[in-house]
């Protein structure tokens, strides 16, 4: 069972597909948080209260659900993906042992994507910030000369892994999470902008004017 889940993981395919996860999803959800609200206020079936109230809603919704994903389900998958490939699925996979944790890897990842040598070379010789010590010290020696090649090792396994955790997190975050901190959210934002009530006031009158006819 695991044999087939690893020769997936480790397709550079996979890398390819889902290296712009996180983006993706963070542009489809800002898109819908601006196109929903605004069909539905250029919508002149509905009266301007209902507008107002409906459109504000799905904004509050599709933000809530961008801010969550980005704050804690990004980092939380990308992080555990990161440790669950390399402690268990990928433990006697080469490659992994180069890098201590994703942070360390998506910056080793960045530098192996500059087409410049010189470039990468002039990173690594910079001082951390707040310390006397260069970026290359980061680094194995391994990913020092593979980073002084024309084409280095961009380890596209452990990109792939990365990919496959954020993917799952959109998932299930966007699905199970997100949604419940929104509508904890979203009611008591809509009283204090006024909207909630603005809402029942118009609901009623519509009542009414269906029980009159």
């Amino acid at each position: 069972m695991i044999e087939p889940i690893k020769s997936f993981i480790t397709s550079s395919q996979l890398a390819t597909i889902a290296q712009n996860t996180t983006q993706s999803v963070a542009i489809e959800t800002t898109l819908k948080s601006i196109g929903r609200p605004g069909f539905i206020l250029v919508d002149k079936d509905i009266d301007s209260d209902t507008k107002q109230y409906a459109a504000a809603k799905e904004f509050l919704y599709q933000a809530t659900c961008l801010a969550v994903y980005m704050a804690l389900i990004v980092p939380v998958f990308k992080k555990g993906g990161f440790k669950l490939a390399k402690e268990k699925l990928f433990k006697n996979t080469q490659g992994f042992e180069h890098f201590k944790d994703v942070k360390e890897y998506l910056h080793y990842r960045k530098l192996a994507d500059n087409p410049s040598i010189d470039n990468r070379l002039a990173t690594l010789n910079k001082n951390l910030p707040g310390s006397n010590s260069k970026v290359k010290d980061l680094y194995d020696a391994t990913l020092i000369e593979e980073l002084k090649k024309k084409n280095p090792e961009k380890f596209a396994y452990v990109k792939g892994a990365v990919e496959l955790s954020n993917i799952i997190g959109s998932v299930l975050g966007l699905a199970i999470l997100a949604p419940q901190v929104s509508h904890a959210f979203i009611h008591p934002a809509l009283r204090f902008l006024g909207l909630e009530d603005k809402n029942k006031k118009a609901n009623n009158q519509a009542q009414k004017i269906d029980t009159k006819a």
